[in-house]
């Protein structure tokens, strides 16, 4: 759902472009969701082309100064995180005038096998509840549940929810080339 406050040209906003001149995606931030809507097919296609060019360039700068930032900072973050006496997490250090702050986020994960084990054992062994240390997560693969018999479907779909994702569209020519 577009909200309203986008579909409406705000009052001091600049008349929508001639049709005869080709709009940018550089112009886009200027119209509203609407008069961009409003603009043919093919202008929608060469800005949809000339805003993901334009994304994916941006990215690649962001990665390689990611990268550069990187190769001139591990060292010193590594040693302040040793400094700091830990693994992860943030540091900061100066640098001819400018804080870094440099993050190393914690990422970890858990053998799920391993993980039901332990819960057996605590069930089992100990006669508490696991719940009372683990996140229970079920989960069903798709796939899976569209291959199961009839029967088995109903007794799971009262557990199921289906919701959608983000739609997309690409413009691509009848005759199958880009604009």
């Amino acid at each position: 759902m577009i909200p309203s406050v986008l579909l409406n040209k705000p009052p001091a906003e600049a008349p929508s472009p001639p049709q005869d001149i080709p709009v940018s995606a550089a112009d886009l931030q200027n119209l509203t969701v609407q008069q961009i809507a409003n603009l043919p097919a093919a202008d929608l296609a060469r800005l949809q082309q000339e805003a993901t060019a334009n994304f994916r360039k941006a990215k690649a700068v962001v990665d390689w100064l990611d990268g550069a930032l990187a190769l001139r900072y591990r060292d010193r973050a590594t040693q302040a995180r040793a400094q700091a006496e830990k693994d992860t997490g943030t540091v900061r250090f100066e640098d001819n005038g400018f804080t870094v702050v440099a993050e190393l986020p914690k990422r970890v994960k858990w053998d799920q096998q391993r993980l039901k084990e332990i819960a057996d054992l605590i069930a089992t062994s100990w006669g508490e509840n696991p719940a009372d240390y683990l996140k229970m997560k079920f989960d069903v693969s798709e796939r899976a549940y569209d291959s199961w018999p009839p029967r088995l479907q109903e007794l799971f779909t009262p557990a199921r929810t289906v919701e959608t994702g983000k739609a997309s569209y690409e413009l691509v020519h009848i005759d199958g080339r880009r604009a």
